[in-house]
């Protein structure tokens, strides 16, 4: 198949978002499927206001419908409800092509944290959306929760873990002299970094992982040692030296980070929300509490191999397969040339 992902999130941001879509793309084109992705690094982009670290992109119709026309896609997905979200459904109505879409991130709480925005616009607008879609693939830790919130068209889409990259290694595990409590995420409001950094804990707190709350939080915790944004090889070499991952946040739909904190032998320590909830059990690869720290002092004695077991669990192959038969393809679509005013995204 010509498969075409349009998408607002993409390299260089470091989220679960950016890596699931990015090997999923990799997993498509390695089993033969031609994959185009529309990304912000091919067009103009803007910072984002509060979070210049995300860049919006300048983007037309008439471009996207170009592109649409000359790459011919048996199946568009839209993954993101940015600009070139906006753009690409917009397009995908005038060409008559179907299209998929994917929730992975609560906008209207991210939004309510930084605007007073009432999260019943934003969801209104969220669910307008995606409901132009043949299906909406959300993660199965979240798909109660939107259709209660009256999206429709659910379908589950898993994630996976890359366990070459992320594996425990034997040079770090239990080798620290006292407890290293390790954070690996965006540094940003939503993540509630400040429950973890203000935890009564033995040992050391690492916190891996860039955002704009980042310098803020350095001054205002000069005992934590801040590692910055890491990838590849030396991300999962530090995050394989943590004796427990804590993760502190309350709004995540998935968290990603949780299977590659267990892929490399780590257990979790997490409140009992959405995310944490589906992935970790009790004593097997984490604990989970209302009280945090009890969570993160229990999460020390959980077996390294049993969190290697349930992480071996999760492959990006299941997942893609998932995507795949979650696809709405297009056989007789008609195409035809868009020529539209240039704006940013606005709902058709």
């Amino acid at each position: 198949m010509k498969i075409c992902i349009a998408t607002d999130a993409w390299h260089p941001q470091i989220n679960g978002v950016v890596t699931t879509l990015t090997r999923t793309s990799q997993t498509l084109r390695s089993w033969g499927h031609e994959v185009k992705v529309l990304s912000p690094d091919q067009f103009k982009t803007i910072p984002c206001p509060t979070y210049p670290e995300i860049r919006l992109s300048m983007v037309s119709c008439s471009i996207i419908g170009k592109i649409l026309n000359q790459f011919a896609p048996d199946a568009v997905h839209i993954a993101t409800e940015g600009p070139i979200g906006w753009i690409t459904r917009r397009c995908c109505r005038k060409l008559g092509l179907k299209f998929t879409t994917s929730y992975h991130t609560r906008f209207p709480e991210y939004v309510r944290m930084r605007a007073p925005v009432p999260m019943r616009m934003s969801y209104a607008l969220m669910r307008g959306f995606h409901q132009a879609a043949e299906r909406t693939m959300a993660a199965p830790t979240i798909i109660d929760e939107l259709a209660e919130r009256k999206f429709s068209h659910l379908v589950p889409w898993s994630r996976g873990v890359d366990t070459k990259l992320f594996h425990p290694r034997e040079e770090s595990a239990r080798l620290n002299a006292e407890p290293h409590f390790v954070y690996m995420g965006r540094v940003a409001p939503e993540k509630n970094l400040p429950a973890f950094l203000d935890l009564q804990l033995p040992g050391k707190k690492w916190v891996i992982g860039d955002g704009p709350s980042l310098a803020q939080l350095k001054s205002q915790y000069p005992e934590v040692r801040f590692l910055g944004a890491k990838k590849g090889e030396d991300l999962a070499k530090h995050l394989a030296c943590a004796d427990v991952f804590v993760f502190p946040s309350l709004t995540d739909t998935y968290g990603l980070v949780l299977l590659e904190a267990n892929a490399c032998g780590v257990p979790v320590a997490a409140f009992p929300v959405t995310g944490p909830q589906y992935l970790i059990k009790e004593g097997v690869n984490g604990s989970l509490d209302t009280d945090l720290q009890a969570a993160a002092l229990r999460a020390l004695s959980v077996s390294r191999d049993t969190c290697r077991q349930f992480a071996e669990q999760y492959s990006w192959d299941t997942c893609t397969q998932q995507f795949l038969g979650n696809l709405a393809p297009n056989t007789s679509a008609a195409r035809v040339e868009i020529k539209a005013d240039v704006s940013l995204a606005v709902a058709s």
